[in-house]
């Protein structure tokens, strides 16, 4: 029997450059315009869909962005194509049955300083470090399954924090350093560094 009211969800995966991590793609919107990353099933709790997803025992750690889901893999879990099938049909069903994805309440409650979002007291410099991560960043990195948040500024050197396929990601420092550092630099002249914070 077809349930109405509720579109029917397909999923698909593709790869990113990590190979910990897969990106799981809905047809629909699971969290518009913002990203979260939970490291471990400790920091879930403000995500049912993600609580649900560290009781697979293959998963290290889940991010959410607009209509995906990015999964970290354990080292123990030898091949992806092994658990594909399972995934998919779990956020398959967990969509169509309309069960929530993040409680927003309990997001704002737990949010830190990292955000790309310009607030009126930042300084001119983070205002544009901010821009350039929303606009020219965060589509590229997004692809790949991942997101990089802006952390602090400071003395010509900007903090991020990778997330999602980003994080421990061996080729992230590549992106970071020749892509976002590259474009930083020629883009604000104040920028002389970008390094990566640990989670």
């Amino acid at each position: 029997m077809i349930k109405t009211g509720n579109p029917v969800i397909s999923i698909y995966t593709e790869m990113t450059p990590n190979p910990e991590t897969m990106k799981f793609v809905a047809n629909k919107l699971l969290y518009p315009g913002k990203s979260i990353d939970f490291q471990d099933e400790a920091s879930a709790a403000p995500s049912p869909l993600a609580t649900e997803l560290f009781s697979f025992p293959f998963i290290k750690s889940v991010f959410i962005a607009s209509n995906f889901v990015t999964l970290t893999k354990t080292n123990e879990t030898e091949d992806w194509q092994d658990v594909i099938p399972s995934i998919k049909q779990f956020l398959k069903e967990y969509l169509e049955e309309g069960k929530p994805v993040v409680n927003e309440e309990e997001v704002a409650a737990m949010k830190s300083q990292s955000s790309n979002e310009v607030s009126a007291d930042d300084e001119d410099v983070v205002k544009r470090i901010k821009e350039l991560l929303e606009n020219y960043v965060k589509p590229a990195v997004e692809m790949d399954g991942g997101a990089i948040q802006f952390r602090s500024y400071q003395d010509g050197k900007v903090n991020l924090m990778l997330q999602g396929s980003c994080s421990g990601c061996p080729s992230s420092m590549i992106t970071l350093k020749a892509g976002i550092e590259g474009m930083m630099k020629r883009m604000i002249p104040e920028v002389k560094e970008v390094v990566a914070e640990a989670e």
